[in-house]
């Protein structure tokens, strides 16, 4: 059977026709990224190639926007020129969805500190800690990187953290880090040094408020499972 190119098929059911038409969530994610590669290759339209890549990845424009190009280099007519076009609008989809949580400064619930830390933490292939500043009400006062490790671990000096609250008189302070492998468990190491900043920041009159384990699909948060 003989390709229809995109330009073939009925105006209504072209992509960027459809869009202009009908607003973009009229769109199937496929329809999408096939306007942004503009072209597929011999054997089929750009719609068609990026549902074969979506379905590559379960359809989850999260583990989409993990691969590098030699991912996309699998499938016909995925050049690096257009892979680097879908990698650059997924990782600005990131940043956006970063800028909308960082208009919201008030942390009220581990799911809120979640979704403030999903986008910098999910897609790292090594662990990273993060202390998040707040003041007595709650409101986001700065959100800091505290160590970078490697796949399995990451070290905190308690030190380094304490100091970066009291530089930025916070009162209320909470550890963020990510597990790569995405088991959101926490390891005996987290738990220890959950205590140990527990009782360090008690002694300065801080208030450790949480350490949530983030990974892509779920977070931990120890204030929730009762171990603060």
């Amino acid at each position: 059977m003989e390709k229809l190119n995109i330009n073939q098929w009925a105006e209504e059911d072209r992509p960027r026709e459809k869009m202009m038409q009908k607003g973009a969530d009229a769109l199937s994610d496929a329809e999408l990224l096939g306007i942004l590669i503009g072209s597929g290759n011999t054997d089929e339209s750009a719609v068609a190639l990026m549902q074969r890549v979506l379905a590559a990845c379960d359809n989850n424009l999260n583990q989409l926007a993990k691969w590098e190009v030699r991912d996309f280099a699998r499938f016909k007519g995925m050049g690096p020129a257009k892979s680097i076009t879908v990698m650059a609008a997924l990782e600005l989809g990131k940043r956006r969805n970063l800028q909308t949580q960082l208009e919201r400064p008030v942390i009220r619930s581990s799911a809120d500190i979640y979704q403030l830390f999903h986008p910098l933490l999910c897609d790292l292939p090594a662990e990273e800690s993060w202390v998040l500043l707040l003041n007595q009400a709650g409101k986001v006062i700065d959100k800091v990187r505290v160590s970078q490790g490697g796949i399995g671990q990451t070290v905190v000096d308690v030190r380094t953290v304490l100091r970066e609250a009291l530089i930025k008189r916070a009162t209320q302070i909470a550890l963020i880090h990510n597990h790569p492998s995405g088991n959101v468990q926490p390891s005996l190491d987290d738990i220890r040094l959950t205590q140990i900043l527990q009782k360090a920041a008690q002694t300065m009159s801080i208030r450790l408020l949480d350490h949530v384990i983030v990974t892509d699909g779920g977070y931990f948060s120890f204030n929730d499972e009762g171990r603060l």
